[in-house]
């Protein structure tokens, strides 16, 4: 996504505009989709007529290139404003760490980091799940009678924590999970949404397709086939959230040319990759995406969590015109929410 087309809000032919629910407000909102008709073209058009360039297109050398030509080209600092940019995205610069003067590159300002500990409050329950990033969420429940059953839509959770992981696809059977849908205009740290223990932490290849919704309705369980991280986390320990077992599965997209593992326990200092054995404490940095936008997964045992209310009622919402709806032939109508704000609670 060229920073020159960030101005482009253009609906294909046959799609509707793809709207949400802002949590603040309770309003529809329609989002600006990125490049939204190269992305339809190259998953309508090439994926079907030309298999081995849409491989390519989608591969880790082609998103360093397009990570390069878009945030690291010397030509485009030139033409560059931290002012501009965070006009067009709609960012507060005053939640930034550094002043405006010091994001003098395009990948500066899309990696900057906030005063979180200011502008993105934690609840003081100690029950509660926080969302792991600013994003757009869906829940989800693998439990046929559930009244969030959606059926291997955006992902089989075997296939998504990867062939090598054999214990963890049956701890997670029947459980319920949380998609988090970063955009390039979003902060683009992932946060802990739980207190806990990790217990196991490993990469899985893949490739890098786009998380726009056109292209995930295009796909087959796309988040399966995309290079991601998992990381497993026991909140059943002393200082833990204590809802069981939870998977945290962040997955790259178009233009993620990396996922930096950076868990702080204050603010962004001393910076430590993930490791098995590593208490870890909600609300805290874990990770960084390189740059663009990306997906989180969060996965849950079964019975352990309760979603937030209003969370679950705008997934229904009939008022938005949500593509996951239009795709899938059933409501599902993201809502916008703010990293470590409450997505849920521990069940009692």
């Amino acid at each position: 996504m060229s920073l020159t087309s960030l101005n482009q809000n253009r609906i294909p032919t046959g799609w509707t505009h793809h709207q949400y629910i802002d949590r603040e407000t309770a309003e529809v909102k329609t989002e600006r989709l990125y490049c939204d008709r190269l992305v339809n073209y190259l998953y309508a058009r090439v994926r079907e007529r030309n298999q081995a360039l849409f491989n390519a297109l989608t591969s880790s050398r082609m998103t360093g290139v397009l990570g390069y030509l878009n945030y690291d080209l010397p030509l485009k600092h030139y033409f560059y404003s931290p002012y501009k940019l965070a006009d067009v995205l709609a960012v507060d610069l005053d939640e930034c760490v550094s002043p405006p003067a010091e994001l003098t590159t395009p990948r500066k300002f899309f990696e900057r980091k906030i005063k979180y500990w200011q502008n993105r409050p934690m609840p003081a329950n100690p029950a509660a799940i926080t969302a792991p990033a600013d994003s757009k969420m869906l829940v989800g429940s693998f439990a046929e009678q559930s009244i969030l059953f959606i059926k291997e839509k955006f992902f089989d959770h075997p296939e998504l924590l990867g062939p090598s992981a054999t214990e963890w696809p049956a701890a997670f059977e029947r459980g319920s999970f949380a998609i988090f849908r970063l955009t390039p205009d979003k902060y683009h740290y992932n946060h802990l949404p739980v207190s806990g223990r990790v217990i196991d932490f490993y990469r899985i290849g893949g490739s890098y397709h786009s998380c726009n919704p056109g292209a995930v309705i295009q796909m087959v369980r796309p988040y399966c086939k995309n290079a991601r991280v998992v990381t497993i986390i026991d909140t059943d320990v002393e200082c833990g959230t204590a809802i069981g077992l939870v998977a945290m599965v962040e997955v790259v997209a178009l233009m993620i040319g990396d996922i930096v593992q950076c868990y702080s326990e204050r603010h962004y200092d001393d910076p430590k990759p993930i490791t098995p054995g590593m208490l870890v404490a909600k609300g805290q940095p874990k990770s960084l995406f390189r740059p663009g936008s990306s997906v989180d997964v969060l996965i849950f045992q079964q019975g352990r969590v309760a979603f937030s209310e209003d969370i679950v009622a705008n997934l229904h919402r009939r008022q938005a015109e949500s593509r996951f709806s239009q795709g899938f032939g059933q409501p599902l109508v993201e809502t916008e929410v703010k990293v470590r704000s409450q997505i849920g609670r521990r069940r009692t």
